[in-house]
């Protein structure tokens, strides 16, 4: 995956290093290195076809949902049933993504389609980052079984419900207020001004913390690692602590 993100961003990068169409907001400095990272191009195109919105959410997140299953699958063949902690799991993970694709026309505010350019970063983090290493905890059940008492995985539940709602409501209101200040729903937040005359949410879900999608994200993500328990343990001969 490293390699085909690494033969795709070459390919976008010099055919736009001959064509000269820089983007302002693609910072490119001509520094071979950093310009292939970020991408030169902000949209590049195939025909209509825009390559950067299209991998941004799809490839990567439905991917990352298919190896879930792939693995609970798995599961089911070596041990009869799915697990409890695997089902949480595949099931917290799926809402997550759900939630993108049914909100996908909220990608359009965020800073990767905004402001970056599609080069390396984006088109690794889209295509082998995310599909890769979200589904690690899927993969370590699978390896590593834990079982989960009802009550704890209530509790884990609920801590997964906690962080997304507090997710899923302050994106909203920031998509909201990026795309239409004077929403009413979002119209009477207190907000500051910037160096660039642009204004920022300083009430709201905006007012509790600097960045309450964020902590919906690290609620989630703790959600998500609970039901795989402690690490297993090195053996007694070993003397470092198992990662």
């Amino acid at each position: 995956r490293c390699g085909d993100c690494t033969i795709g961003s070459q390919t976008i990068h010099r055919f736009k290093f001959g064509s000269g169409k820089y983007p302002v907001f693609c910072y490119v400095l001509g520094n071979p290195l950093y310009d292939f990272f970020m991408g030169r191009e902000l949209n590049p195109r195939i025909g209509t076809f825009d390559l950067k919105y299209f991998c941004e959410l799809r490839p990567g997140l439905i991917g990352w949902v298919v190896i879930n299953m792939g693995m609970l699958m798995k599961e089911v063949e070596l041990r009869g049933s799915p697990s409890l902690s695997m089902l949480l799991v595949n099931g917290f993970q799926l809402l997550y993504v759900t939630d993108a694709l049914w909100n996908e026309e909220a990608v359009l505010t965020t800073m990767d389609i905004a402001h970056d350019g599609f080069g390396f970063m984006l088109a690794f983090g889209d295509l082998a980052w995310v599909p890769f290493t979200y589904s690690l905890q899927a993969h370590f059940l699978l390896l590593h079984p834990h079982s989960l008492s009802t009550l704890t995985a209530a509790a884990i539940t609920a801590l997964n419900a906690l962080g997304y709602f507090i997710f899923r409501q302050s994106n909203s209101q920031k998509n909201r207020f990026r795309r239409d200040p004077t929403d009413p729903r979002v119209s009477g937040l207190e907000t500051i001004a910037t160096a660039t005359g642009k204004r920022l949410l300083v009430s709201g879900w905006w007012g509790f913390v600097r960045h309450p999608n964020y902590l919906g994200d690290l609620l989630m993500a703790l959600a998500w690692s609970l039901p795989c328990g402690e690490p297993p343990r090195p053996p007694t001969t070993v003397s470092h602590t198992h990662p």
